[in-house]
């Protein structure tokens, strides 16, 4: 068990296997020293854990939860390519999308769900750059989507 999975134990996490791809792409990419995920959405065993919009069906607190699962998902992606999360020597960038009611501006606070995970797992490698992105829908109404880019070791 690599140091992140053994993290992640400490944390009352566990690396979920890859989520199946809703549609023609695959989980993750790697180009040279990057690797690249797909949207990552917060599937459980194989399902959405929730739907809807953050601000009316999904409270902003149950919402930073799901960017959570989101970001455990991307792990998962990032491990499928390149094998051993022990590799990833910087998260670069995280994009967090948010399908929010018209009046919610708290995407920021939503996606730190997300941000704060890969902190608390990867410690200094786990600060990146990011952007959170309100959105009218997201695919099969999940209410965030978040995809990570990572630097990794040879």
């Amino acid at each position: 068990m690599s140091k992140v999975e053994e993290r992640l134990a400490e944390l009352g996490l566990t690396l979920p296997e890859v989520a199946a791809p809703v549609a023609a792409y695959v989980p993750a990419v790697r180009s040279g020293e990057h690797v690249f995920t797909s949207g990552q959405l917060p599937m459980v065993a194989g399902k959405l854990k929730d739907t809807g919009k953050v601000g009316a069906e999904v409270t902003p607190e149950q919402a930073k939860a799901l960017a959570q699962i989101c970001a455990l998902n991307a792990l998962a992606a990032v491990k499928s390519v390149i094998g051993d999360l022990d590799k990833i020597e910087q998260v670069v960038k995280v994009v967090g999308f948010v399908a929010s009611a018209p009046d919610f501006t708290g995407q920021p606070g939503v996606v730190n769900g997300a941000s704060e995970l890969l902190g608390e797992v990867l410690g200094a490698a786990g600060v990146h750059a990011r952007s959170a992105v309100g959105v009218a829908v997201l695919p099969l109404d999940a209410p965030v989507e978040v995809e990570i880019q990572v630097r990794v070791s040879a």
